[in-house]
Parts: structure tokens; sequence; C-alpha cells
């Protein structure tokens, strides 16, 4: 069981901003490494490299956007498909818009976990009754994402893949930062109730166990990240992203 983190911001700025002396990307880089998702991949445009530089000696890849007209959905499942070809394993992936950076790794534990359960359902973290991010996707539904409409914001996706027929578990999680995105301070956050205690640093060892088997295949030698790499898509020439 492999499942991905994919991580999409609009704009290098929204990629970029500093988050408690990081930045938005490398945070969550940072999260969904001690949660457990391998392979992790970011998806913003990229002008001129500042992304890329920010991730320097991040276990992550870098992943080109789709063009503009493609809208949020393209965005979605051009880096699930990325995430695939880096990782033939892959049958899940962790969508979560950039702005989302207060999700503790116990959350994206749970949602790991909770994919074991329901290998075939769309998983989605609530707090306080509120639906939130990051959503797992089951590889199995990017053939319905795909035909889902270029104009729906995500959280719409989720709703007509769901409508569409993919079984939905909602799973209450106790995590503000899973409702709660960069518009709410830390400070200002609701306590933390989930099954990890307020907003962790712990590495799990599982993770790193996940990442040994990073890029291998046939012919090929085990390797673990060193860096962000470029996912195999070109630049697009119109490098906008509506997901975040």
């Amino acid at each position: 069981m492999t499942v991905a983190a994919v991580i999409l911001a609009a704009t290098p700025e929204s990629a970029l901003a500093d988050m408690e002396g990081q930045s938005r990307v490398r945070r969550l880089v940072d999260i969904a490494w001690a949660g457990g998702a391998v392979p992790i991949l970011v998806c913003a445009p990229d002008p001129d490299g500042a992304v890329v530089r920010a991730l320097a000696d991040a276990p992550v890849s870098y992943a080109a956007p789709a063009p503009l007209e493609a809208g949020p959905v393209g965005q979605i499942v051009r880096v699930i498909e990325a995430a695939v070809a880096e990782v033939r394993e892959t049958d899940a992936a962790l969508v979560w818009p950039a702005r989302y950076v207060w999700v503790d790794p116990e959350t994206v534990t749970s949602l790991i976990e909770a994919h074991g359960v329901h290998p075939e359902a769309l998983l989605r973290p609530t707090f306080d009754g509120e639906v939130g991010w990051p959503a797992l996707v089951p590889v199995s539904c990017v053939s319905a994402l795909r035909g889902l409409g270029a104009t729906l914001m995500p959280d719409e996706l989720m709703d007509d893949l769901v409508a569409a027929g993919v079984p939905e578990v909602r799973l209450d999680l106790g995590d503000p930062g899973a409702t709660h995105d960069v518009v709410t301070a830390r400070a200002d956050l609701p306590p933390f109730d989930g099954p990890g205690g307020a907003v962790s640093t712990r590495v799990h060892e599982w993770g790193e166990a996940a990442a040994a088997v990073v890029g291998r295949g046939e012919g090929e030698s085990d390797r673990t990240f060193e860096g962000p790499g470029l996912a195999p898509f070109a630049q697009a020439e119109d490098p906008e992203a509506d997901a975040d």
C-alpha cells in the first residue's frame, strides 16, 4: 500500500509564502513525510525556479502544472499521474491544497491507515462536523476525475466524485488543521482532539521504510530522496494551477 501526497499551489507566491520561517510547500512536505506519505510531489507554477530551490534537499519531486484551461481537475489528474509514474505501486494520493498548512502528521497517518481498510473509497477528514483536507483519492478514481468539469473547484470535484458513485468515508480525526487554512493563525486554532495530540513534529518510522522503495522498478536499485526531482511532465506554456 503506497499513498502519495500531492501538494497543489495556484501561484509561486502561494507556494513560497513564509510559514514560521519555512516556505509553505516546504512545511507541507515535512508534514507529509512525517505522516508516512510516499512519494511526495509539489505542483505549482515556477517560472524562475524559486519553488524548486525552496524544496532543495527535501524528500519531494516537482511536477509542472497542466495548462490553465485544464482547471483544478487537470492539475489534480496531472500530479496523481506523476506520482504513479514515479512510484508505480502508488494506489492512492492525498490531494492537498497548499493553503492547509496546519494539518497534523497524525492526520496523514490516519488517512493512510484508513485507506488499507477502505481501499476504493474517497477518504475525507472532518473537524467539528466540517469536511476538510487533504482528501485521499484512490488512483482508481482518476478516470472518473477526468470526466469532471474544468471550472469546478476542489471541494466541488470531491463532491462530484461521490455523486458519480465513488464511495466516501468521512473520518472525524479531531484535527483543526484539516479545516482551518492559512487565514487562521496557529495560535487561534481550536484544540487538537485527535489521536496524536497537538501539532506534531514526530517522524513515523514507517514513513522512512516506505521511502526506501521509492524509485524501485525493473532493473532499478533502491534509492531514497535527495532533493526535488522533475516529474515526467513538461512545463506547460501557461503554467497556472487553480487547485489552491
